[in-house]
């Protein structure tokens, strides 16, 4: 019998990707794409959604002739994005009417205070599961319509939509027929109501929002609309936006399993089964997916920047040449390192949520050198990930056995040892970290009937496992000095 695949389209803030899953879950190809980020002012982050959409589809027929097959073979896409990035378009030109506003911007750090200032954090932290923030769709397309001429005339009549990038890669593939998200992605918008899975009317008046613009929400294993590729009608069958897509990815189907993605950022998500888990420590309650006529939640804590400080290593500083070198670096310096990097370049995140800190080092010394800076860099996100997690234990009620991770700086093996040193946790590597992808290949899959769910653990093999190794006495001292160094950052912009 001839195989099957599924095609995962990993739509990321950095790059876009195609990926060729066979039946047995492996991956059979990759293709990927660099693209530009664009940077108007200090804390502004844009991309150009028609260069989004040219190098998706130029991986996408890349990945089919790396693996050499024809597109009938292919019987299921599946979508995962970087969420919260925001576009809005014309429906009759199709052309966006101003480039996509990234999750990380933080222009409308305004948008949000007013927001706080009419009295409706309550409101939003209850219908939607987030706090007021700058790094959600809401208030940027607030700002779109704001600031774009005729924009809010053009919307009232019904000629503009907006996407989160699934939405803008479904609306596309479709030829312009499908204007639709999934319940994960809906759930970052802060415009969401998770709990009655439906827009919420209160917030779309206090931001002057048509509902008009809006997607319609659908399960995020679901038959979408079709693709057609040289000539062959594809269902598009699966959107989950890039942290639940991991969840899903690492079978994280059981209430109180719990995986840490270090991408960009690094993100740190627990299922909680059916009923939403509101948080008492500044996580935010999130739609991990829609099957089979079911809804599940998780909490989520975000550390916004993670393999941005690897990046920033390496284009900014110019200290390493590639994001592997900063293993080889770090292993030369001693066990106890003074230097502590806060990559709070774009604000601290959860359990913080400070739009105004902003990135510090501290403890430089003569001797300091940059194997230094690297290994505290690196840190860092081990140290992130432990705010999270305290926050997460205490709100869940449930005490994490082992710590799932995926993602580029998963491979890092100094960084996964100290994170489980550092978090007294057992850290599972599974010998597939393409976990995002495999979340939107598997809920395509499903959908199609490829895949039955509870099949699905099989597919999943570990790598390694990292045992810690500190004393508590380390462990303490060292957290101690990092929570030192947070508190110094906080507030930096007045």
């Amino acid at each position: 019998m001839a195989q099957k695949y599924i095609l995962a389209l990993d739509q990321g803030t950095t790059s876009s990707r195609s990926v060729l899953v066979d039946e047995k879950g492996k991956i059979v190809a990759i293709a990927q794409e660099e693209f530009e980020q664009i940077y108007p002012a200090s804390g502004w982050v844009e991309h150009d959604p028609f260069v989004i959409l040219e190098t998706q589809l130029s991986t996408l027929q890349k990945v089919i002739e790396i693996a050499n097959i024809t597109a009938d073979k292919i019987v299921g896409i599946g979508i995962t994005n970087q969420r919260e990035t925001t576009v809005i378009w014309d429906k009759n030109s199709g052309k966006p009417i101003y480039n996509a506003i990234v999750w990380q911007d933080k222009r409308t750090a305004e948008i949000c205070e007013d927001l706080n200032k009419r009295g409706l954090e309550n409101h939003v932290k209850q219908t939607t599961g987030l706090v007021i923030d700058a790094y959600f769709s809401a208030t940027k397309i607030h700002w779109i319509l704001e600031n774009v001429p005729n924009a809010k005339q053009e919307a009232q009549k019904g000629n503009l939509l907006f996407g989160t990038i699934d939405s803008w890669i479904l609306w596309n593939l479709t030829d312009k027929k499908v204007h639709a998200t999934d319940y994960s992605n809906a759930s970052r918008t802060m415009l969401f109501d998770i709990n009655k899975l439906c827009w919420d009317e209160t917030l779309l008046k206090a931001l002057n929002i048509d509902q008009k613009m809006l997607p319609k929400v659908k399960p995020s294993s679901f038959h979408f609309g079709d693709f057609i590729l040289n000539g062959t009608k594809i269902p598009i069958a699966g959107i989950a936006g890039d942290q639940q897509a991991a969840l899903f990815g690492q079978a994280c189907f059981k209430k109180g399993n719990a995986k840490n993605t270090y991408g960009t950022g690094c993100f740190l998500l627990m299922n909680t089964g059916k009923k939403p888990q509101f948080s008492k420590n500044g996580l935010l309650t999130t739609i991990a997916w829609g099957i089979n006529n079911k809804v599940y939640y998780a909490l989520e804590g975000s550390v916004f920047v993670a393999g941005a400080a690897i990046q920033w290593l390496r284009d900014g500083l110019e200290i390493i040449k590639s994001a592997e070198e900063s293993e080889f670096f770090a292993q030369n310096v001693g066990d106890e390192n003074p230097v502590i990097v806060v990559p709070a370049f774009a604000g601290l995140g959860a359990p913080y949520w400070d739009m105004y800190a902003r990135g510090a080092i501290f403890g430089l010394t003569r001797d300091t050198g940059k194997n230094h800076l690297i290994k505290a860099t690196l840190q860092s996100l081990a140290y992130q990930t432990k705010d999270v997690l305290i926050a997460m234990q205490e709100d869940a009620g449930i005490p994490l056995k082992s710590l799932k991770v995926d993602g580029g700086a998963s491979a890092n093996n100094l960084l996964m040892q100290f994170q489980a040193d550092i978090l007294n946790t057992v850290v599972e590597r599974p010998k597939i970290t393409e976990t995002t992808v495999m979340g939107a290949a598997y809920l395509a899959g499903i959908c199609v009937g490829l895949w039955q769910q509870n099949e699905l653990t099989i597919h999943r093999e570990i790598d390694v496992e990292f045992i810690p190794k500190f004393t508590s006495e380390k462990r303490e001292h060292l957290y101690k000095n990092w929570l030192k160094a947070i508190e110094r950052t906080k507030n930096w912009i007045d």
